[in-house]
């Protein structure tokens, strides 16, 4: 059986701590639950996750951060994995940003921050029901 990851990306560790435990108590061990705290380590998550036969499914990733923003950072796993459910969480994201990761990434879901943990797991059982 194929294992399937949950990747949150977010420069704030409080934040993918929330997220990580939201997400566990929610789908529980049907999925492995990865954090990274920017760009360059998501890369590298997501690199060693596939070396060891694990699909990342989902991506759920905070826009502004050091480096790379998540819109490029959102663009950029849709053009390695076309399949993988983007999610971009933040309370800063410019209407350019949205609009160009909806048009170039097939963003699944815009959340605010902060969010609602509803929310959150509505948007990614939405998008895992689409594959």
């Amino acid at each position: 059986m194929t294992k399937i990851a949950i990747l949150c990306v977010d420069d704030e560790v409080v934040i993918l701590d929330s997220l990580k435990r939201q997400l566990k108590r929610h789908f529980g061990p049907q999925y492995i639950y990865e954090v990274a705290e920017n760009v360059a380590d998501a890369w590298e998550v997501i690199t060693d996750l596939n070396d060891e036969g694990v699909n990342v499914l989902v991506v759920v990733s905070d826009w502004l951060m050091p480096g790379v923003k998540g819109d490029e950072f959102l663009i950029q796993v849709h053009q390695q994995f076309p399949n993988v459910i983007k999610i971009l969480l933040t309370g800063q994201a410019d209407e350019t940003a949205i609009r160009r990761v909806k048009e170039q990434a097939n963003l699944h879901r815009y959340l605010d921050k902060p969010w609602q943990e509803d929310d959150l797991i509505n948007a990614i059982t939405t998008g895992l029901e689409n594959l």
